[in-house]
């Protein structure tokens, strides 16, 4: 029999880590409400059920960028592990950030090391430093993918996964009505462009000056042309309507574009096209079946000096990533890396307005990357695997 009340402990970094975190720990909860979650996370994790022995989410920065970070998450270390040696978990599920998350992995292993260590959101080692899959077999015992090529990835190297499908299409299958009374006054007009220039300020303040550039071009060319920016919070929103007070159309003013805050799904429902920053929520844009251009500004020093040795991939779009897996080849016109021309933008965008042979040739290369998740449901799946792990631990204990 399955022990009572094993104890789980979820750990991330990421605003998206605590919204995927938060689905898989309530789908958990319903199926054994007996067990005992805690987190290092945020509130999304807490609504849940978990209790949150430490906020970890509302500073998120990639790879640790800054000294002072660093030091801040050497001091978590030590806290961790004084509630490590207090406490007796059954299971670790580090979810996303593996630039934190290996040194907590590491920890579990030193100080309880018959817990399991199942990452929620498998690490994209087939990206960039794909050496990591040493480091990971041994801070690890299984991987739940999003990405239907990862598992394959991941056992040829000898490391168990497993693929779990995203939220996004399992969101994108809802029916269209749910939650429209929370849907944002979004503008009328012809064609409509949604831009979406990421989640991150450093993101956004690399990212939108092009778009806004490239927005611009369009706009000479579609004088009707109607644009949306979604902004995930309200510190991006911030930075974007900064950049935008700044720019000027003839005659003043800029009611041609609208910035809307947390209602990302809604833009996409009402655009026509989108220009997107390359990341997660360019599966999200898939999973609506909206055409999309994506870009990513980087700086032209480290493309040079380091990429080259760093990253293994030259597709970067993860739409893109699918389809050639599936043998679709690119769906998704990326302009990746990119140092911030506007001409190129201009002329991809400009290509999917309106209901032309491309934007209908790229919907139907959507729908057919939309289909390798059809059965997967990400809060199941995931709760499932999670689960299961701790049914066998328990069972292996019983054999003891």
């Amino acid at each position: 029999m399955t022990d009572r009340g094993q104890t789980i402990l979820f750990t991330t970094f990421e605003p998206s880590g605590d919204a995927l975190a938060a689905r898989t720990i309530t789908t958990m909860l319903q199926r054994r409400p007996d067990l005992h979650i805690y987190a290092l996370g945020g509130p999304k994790m807490a609504e849940a059920g978990a209790r949150v022995i430490e906020t970890t989410t509302a500073h998120a920065s990639m790879f640790l960028e800054t000294v002072a970070q660093a030091w801040s998450h050497h001091r978590r270390l030590c806290r961790l592990k004084k509630w490590l040696k207090s406490n007796k978990i059954d299971a670790l599920v580090p979810v996303d950030s593996p630039a934190a998350n290996w040194s907590i992995c590491g920890l579990v292993r030193r100080y309880q090391p018959r817990a399991r260590i199942v990452h929620l959101v498998a690490p994209q080692l087939w990206a960039w430093a794909s050496w990591r899959i040493r480091r990971m077999r041994r801070l690890s015992d299984k991987a739940l993918c999003l990405l239907p090529f990862e598992p394959v990835w991941f056992q040829q190297r000898d490391m168990p996964a497993t693929f779990v499908g995203h939220p996004v299409f399992d969101a994108a299958a809802q029916p269209t009505d749910a939650g429209a009374a929370a849907r944002p006054a979004l503008p009328d007009g012809s064609p409509r462009l949604a831009m979406l220039p990421g989640s991150r300020t450093g993101e956004v303040k690399k990212n939108w000056p092009t778009m806004l550039a490239a927005f611009d071009q369009l706009k000479d060319k579609h004088p009707e042309l109607t644009g949306v920016v979604a902004s995930l919070d309200q510190r991006t929103e911030k930075i974007i309507r900064s950049m935008l007070g700044k720019s000027q159309r003839p005659g003043g003013g800029r009611d041609d574009l609208t910035v809307v805050t947390g209602q990302t799904d809604a833009v996409l429902k009402w655009c026509d096209a989108a220009l997107v920053k390359s990341g997660t929520v360019t599966l999200q844009v898939a999973a609506r079946r909206v055409p999309m251009v994506t870009m990513y500004n980087m700086s032209y020093l480290f493309v040079q000096l380091l990429g080259r040795w760093l990253i293994f991939t030259r597709t970067f779009t993860l739409p893109n990533l699918v389809s050639e897996w599936a043998g679709l080849g690119r769906v998704v016109p990326e302009l990746i890396p990119h140092f911030g021309e506007v001409t190129p933008v201009v002329r991809e965008v400009d290509a999917l307005l309106g209901d032309t042979a491309a934007a209908r040739m790229q919907r139907e290369g959507l729908s057919r990357i939309a289909d390798y998740f059809t059965d997967k449901h990400f809060a199941e799946d995931s709760a499932r695997e999670i689960l299961g792990m701790l049914e066998e631990k328990a069972h292996r204990h019983e054999g003891t």
